[in-house]
């Protein structure tokens, strides 16, 4: 007797970073290693949103055809999208899995975003959704741990994980091998990260200072791309400002701004990396972050220096796979690893080495795949025929 096959309906919140990572993508590879077990439909708007009205429209059929609806942080449609699309899918008997990569509930003061979240009640609506769904998916343990109280169904860890198959994750790769040749010193990131980058201003300067500007390089990646009148003028100063903090305003040779990339060409940017770094202002929020930067900068062999926040202190070992830096994020700290980096490639390219055995060990998403599918069908015991 052939099983019935388990209908996920995907609804992604965006198209970028996030949602590629935890919902487009993820599903993409169930279907192709499971299609004999799993039908999937993508829609990010199966209510028909109108924004104008901010109501919904004629439901889509995907939403009654769907045994889950999975969903993720919060659509670019809105809230009330969100409650609606809640109450809909409850309505027609669907289970609910709604995944989150940030702690939303507690978006500090300083980051982009924290005025909207208050002023808008966002914190409050996503501790809703987290009670409403039957599942609740986070990156790490840390983060199920300040959002337990909150959810009344399902809470499981799934982590993040790369497309290996993609070409851009496979692209050949030049590595610095002599300490004549310019370190190249990355950051990637986006523009949320203004309060990150502000916990080592002057960086920069200290590491010229420490083994000479001629001999290091740094690299910002992640602007957003330039369009036929170019970034938008907020978008340009935040990069401006981001160089300005790190490399100081006496700008040398050796550095240069990146646009970000799309997700399917996205691993290419560290290619010009030598070593990668993650600062990052300790809090809460920041503490229940994924591993993102570290298995992207891990599948091309390049060590990383972060600070002790977040999931990567489950990976990173000083001087083995790079090094963490204590939260307090002291400048002379960050100086002494990078230039021990700089001062040793041969070093810095083994520590890269080692990382990228455990980045090809676990954050494969061909060999992890599997632990979404069994954990929907322990909760709809699907095996039943």
């Amino acid at each position: 007797m052939t099983k019935e096959k388990i209908k996920i309906l995907v609804v992604p919140a965006n198209e970028g970073g996030c949602s590629y990572y935890r919902a487009i993508m993820p599903f993409q590879k169930l279907e192709e290693h499971c299609g004999d077990e799993v039908e999937i439909r993508t829609n990010k708007n199966p209510l028909n949103w109108d924004t104008s009205s901010n109501t919904a429209g004629e439901i889509h059929e995907d939403v009654e055809w769907s045994d889950i609806v999975m969903t993720q942080n919060i659509s670019n449609f809105g809230p009330d999208f969100m409650i609606e699309l809640f109450k809909k899918a409850k309505e027609l008997g669907s289970f609910i899995h709604y995944d989150t990569d940030d702690l939303l509930t507690e978006i500090y003061p300083g980051h982009r975003l924290f005025e909207v979240y208050r002023d808008r009640h966002l914190s409050e609506l996503t501790q809703n959704l987290y009670y409403n769904a039957d599942l609740v998916t986070v990156t790490q343990s840390k983060f199920a741990n300040r959002i337990e109280e909150y959810v009344r169904g399902t809470l499981a860890v799934i982590k993040n994980a790369i497309d290996f198959d993609l070409p851009c994750w496979n692209l050949p790769k030049t590595y610095r091998t002599s300490k004549k040749q310019i370190c190249k010193i990355g950051w990637v990131g986006g523009i949320h990260h203004e309060q990150d980058v502000k916990q080592v201003p002057g960086l920069g300067i200290s590491v010229n200072a420490k083994v000479g500007p001629e001999n290091i390089g740094w690299g910002f990646f992640g602007r957003p791309p330039i369009g036929p009148e170019g970034p938008e003028d907020w978008q340009q100063k935040v990069w401006d400002e981001y160089t300005r903090i790190l490399v100081g305003p006496q700008k040398h040779k050796n550095w240069q701004i990146f646009q970000a990339l799309p997700c399917d060409k996205y691993g290419s940017m560290y290619l010009y990396i030598d070593v990668a770094i993650a600062p990052l202002e300790w809090n809460n929020f920041n503490d229940s972050k994924s591993e993102i930067k570290l298995m992207e900068a891990g599948r091309y062999g390049i060590p990383l220096i972060a600070t002790d926040c977040g999931a990567y202190d489950e990976v990173i070992e000083n001087g083995v796979t790079g090094y963490l830096i204590s939260k307090e994020n002291k400048r002379s700290d960050w100086t002494k690893a990078i230039s021990k980096c700089v001062k040793d490639p041969k070093h810095a390219r083994q520590m890269g080495e080692n990382l990228k055995k455990i980045v090809n060990e676990r954050y494969n998403i061909n060999n992890v795949i599997h632990h979404r599918l069994d954990l929907y069908k322990q909760l709809l015991n699907h095996d039943k025929n």
